[in-house]
């Protein structure tokens, strides 16, 4: 099983993960950070389970994002 793990209080609204991964990630008007596209509330973070194919594309938004705020963990 492979999660995403979306810090949100660290986004700093760049948006870099939409441009990466779209289907998964969105600007939120209200604040100007990124919101995980179905993802929910756990602890200290935004959670959401994806598939195998779609691992790619959110490791590289992780990647590319400034303000380290996205994991991509793997069981």
């Amino acid at each position: 099983m492979t999660r995403i793990k979306h810090f949100r209080d660290r986004c700093i609204g760049c948006a870099y993960c939409v441009g990466a991964a779209p289907e998964f990630w969105e600007m939120c008007t209200e604040d100007g950070r990124c919101d995980l596209i179905g993802s929910i509330w756990k602890r200290d973070c935004y959670e959401l389970e994806i598939f195998n194919d779609e691992v790619q594309k959110n490791r590289k938004a992780a990647d590319i994002c400034p303000g380290k705020c996205i994991r991509v963990e793997t069981n």
